[in-house]
């Protein structure tokens, strides 16, 4: 895929292993609106191919589209993230890896999903692994990237129980990430934002863009 490893990747790497354990207690359902843009995800992409969950944490959104019939794989950074995907969801092929590694076939995959999962990524790389994703996509499949919204960029030091971490959230506006994916040759299908919860957060957005050339 050609796309250079970020500066921090070992940082970021052992700031989730450090912060898995406390993740899976503290972090849960994600609430309806999400579990609806997940439930058409699946619904228009089981048909199309197989699915990466790149960024699969501890796979909780690999077993919900799992339950759906989706046919899923996952990926993430942090090994004790994949220990924990592989314990919850035994039946699901989960493998340590970044984003930046992996080099899925052209038109191979009915569906990406960077499910708040590529925001740690430096701003120069993302839209490089977005095309690569873009590229691995069959026709109808879609590849949706939920992320933090705003201006600028985030430094954290500690996180999910205060525990001591370093990495750096990337903010970024809807009309970025759309133009993202329109410049990969996708085709918008669907943009949903959320207010920040708590409000000492950032806003959330998730953006769905289709492959064209199918039906």
């Amino acid at each position: 895929m050609g796309i250079d490893a970020p500066d921090d990747l070992e940082t970021v790497r052992s700031s989730y292993d450090a912060v898995a354990d406390n993740y899976v207690r503290m972090v849960g359902d994600p609430g309806p609106w999400l579990r609806a843009a997940l439930d058409a995800f699946a619904e228009q992409v089981r048909d199309v191919g197989p699915v990466l969950d790149a960024g699969c944490g501890p796979g909780w959104i690999s077993g919900h589209l799992r339950d759906r019939g989706v046919d899923v794989s996952g990926i993430d950074l942090s090994p004790r993230m994949v220990e924990h995907a592989r314990r919850r969801h035994p039946d699901i092929a989960f493998r340590v890896a970044s984003v930046t590694e992996v080099e899925p076939e052209p038109e191979s995959l009915g569906g990406v999903l960077g499910w708040w999962s590529w925001f740690n990524l430096p701003r120069e790389t993302l839209p490089a692994v977005v095309a690569a994703m873009a590229r691995a996509l069959r026709p109808d499949g879609q590849l949706m990237i939920g992320t933090h919204c705003g201006d600028g960029d985030r430094l954290r030091t500690r996180s999910y129980g205060d525990v001591p971490v370093r990495w750096t959230t990337h903010l970024y506006r809807p009309h970025e990430v759309s133009d993202m994916l329109t410049a990969a040759g996708l085709e918008i299908v669907a943009e949903l934002r959320m207010p920040p919860e708590p409000p000492s957060q950032a806003p959330q957005i998730l953006v769905a863009a289709r492959k064209l050339g199918g039906r």
